[in-house]
């Protein structure tokens, strides 16, 4: 099913702009597309251009004729390009100036600036991609992990789409079992069976609880699973967090109060993105600076998926710190009893117990031999993206705009069936299907407002 999306406007400008990042490089790139993309590049002296084959021309400036550079372009014909229009695509040499001094000549000849995203916005208003498309080439540029990049890579290819797009069809054959049966009640069939609505609908939500169901490891693969250190001062956290990050970021010392505020590092952990935070030593503070990293702490602790709670090895808990373990796990977040500094007891002496009925979750470790680090390792990863690693070829869901237009079906599914059990008459129980499917829509693009493209496209560079 090609999903619909609002018309193109037919009289659209001939856009261009530097597609590669700036500084010193072999190539740059400049992008051209738009109706009046081949007398651009005539107006550049170049002529004769094949489709889809490079071409090794002499770029001149429009104004005076002289030479800018030796090119490679490549012209793509509509509609069989990126945007949907023609399309010419002007390989440079790189660095600072010369890919500056081509796309001067480019919009001399009659091309204006792009906009953030306006190309891949283009692709979209033409039909070449849909919005959940539109959206995952900006994932994949940002990508910072290979989880969010896989996920990406899949949702480009439309796996999600294609998941939306059933779950709409599916949508529109309810509504229109039902709006036979509100038209002629009084066919030889017989009334409708609201037994094969009700199974079908019943499908319907199962599907979208499957997508919500990792909509929250979806959207931490964008900023990284939130992973907050805390623990007395001189706990071992600093120690702990070079580890995890693998070079000595944090400085540490055998002195308490050394980390005044938080230090953030993003780790990858098998391609999946933890967002560290080293935090100041929880106790009564001693002066301002220290009482505001106490405070930065948490901060950090509220908003925290993981939390690695340091306690010495070899000693129990002290009350503060039972106190701790009892508040933030109701909170909504894991937390990991990390016992540190394991090399530092004794060989053969005991630890204290275990401390399960405090914090199920607890590893032992030594921050300064890596022994247990690999066993943390692990155990964040459980904690964080146990859905994906189950699921690893699912369609995901990595942005709040998917989770609020999938949440909104799903609760227009509940009204309708809500409206049947009231008695309310079917055509107005109905309308509740209908909304649904507008939500399925906007997720493709298939409906749309202005301020939602804009919404969309404006976090993209120019370029793209």
């Amino acid at each position: 099913m090609k999903a619909l999306r609002p018309e193109a406007d037919p009289v659209q400008e001939t856009i261009a702009a530097i597609a590669t990042a700036p500084g010193r490089g072999a190539i740059a790139v400049v992008r051209v597309s738009g109706p009046d993309t081949v007398q651009v590049a005539r107006r550049l002296g170049l002529t004769d251009l094949s489709p889809r084959t490079a071409l090794l021309r002499r770029l001149e400036h429009p104004e005076g004729g002289q030479p800018v550079d030796r090119v490679l372009a490549i012209l793509f014909p509509a509609p069989a390009s990126y945007t949907g229009e023609d399309l010419l695509e002007i390989s440079s040499h790189g660095g600072t100036l010369l890919p500056q001094l081509v796309l001067d000549a480019v919009l001399a000849a009659g091309a204006r600036l792009a906009e953030p995203g306006e190309f891949t916005r283009r692709a979209y208003l033409n039909g070449r991609i849909d919005l959940l498309q539109a959206e995952a080439t900006a994932d994949l540029i940002e990508a910072a992990s290979p989880a969010l990049a896989g996920a990406a890579l899949h949702q480009l290819e439309r796996g999600l789409s294609r998941r939306i797009e059933s779950l709409r069809e599916r949508m529109i054959e309810v509504q229109a079992l039902l709006a036979y049966d509100i038209d002629f009640p009084e066919e030889d069939d017989g009334p409708l069976d609201r037994t094969r609505v009700d199974e079908a609908l019943a499908a319907l939500r199962d599907d979208l609880d499957t997508l919500l169901a990792l909509a929250p490891e979806g959207e931490m693969l964008r900023e990284g699973a939130l992973t907050v250190i805390a623990g007395r001062p001189n706990a071992g956290k600093s120690s702990l967090f070079n580890s995890l990050v693998g070079f000595e970021r944090a400085i540490v010392t055998e002195h308490p109060g050394t980390t005044r505020d938080a230090i953030e590092a993003v780790v990858g952990v098998e391609g999946y993105p933890f967002r560290l935070v080293d935090t100041a030593g929880l106790r009564e503070a001693s002066g301002a600076v220290e009482e505001i990293g106490i405070e930065v702490a948490r901060s950090y602790l509220g908003r925290a998926d993981i939390v690695l709670f340091c306690v010495e090895s070899g000693r129990s808990l002290e009350p503060d710190e039972i106190a701790f373990l009892d508040e933030w796990p109701s909170n909504g977040r894991t937390t990991i009893l990390v016992r540190t500094k394991a090399d530092l007891r004794p060989a053969g002496e005991l630890g204290p117990p275990a401390d399960g009925d405090r914090c199920a979750l607890q590893v032992e470790l030594s921050a300064e031999q890596g022994e247990g680090i690999g066993k943390l390792r692990t155990m964040m990863l459980d904690a964080a993206w146990s859905g994906l690693r189950a699921r690893p070829e699912a369609p995901l869901v990595t942005r709040r705009r998917h989770i609020r237009a999938l949440e909104s079906a799903r609760s227009s599914i509940d009204e309708f069936s809500a409206a049947c059990e009231a008695s309310l008459p079917p055509e107005i129980a109905v309308t509740h299907l209908q909304d649904a499917t507008v939500r399925l829509e906007e997720l493709l693009g298939s409906v749309s407002t202005e301020d939602l493209l804009d919404r969309v496209f404006s976090s993209f560079c120019v370029g793209k």
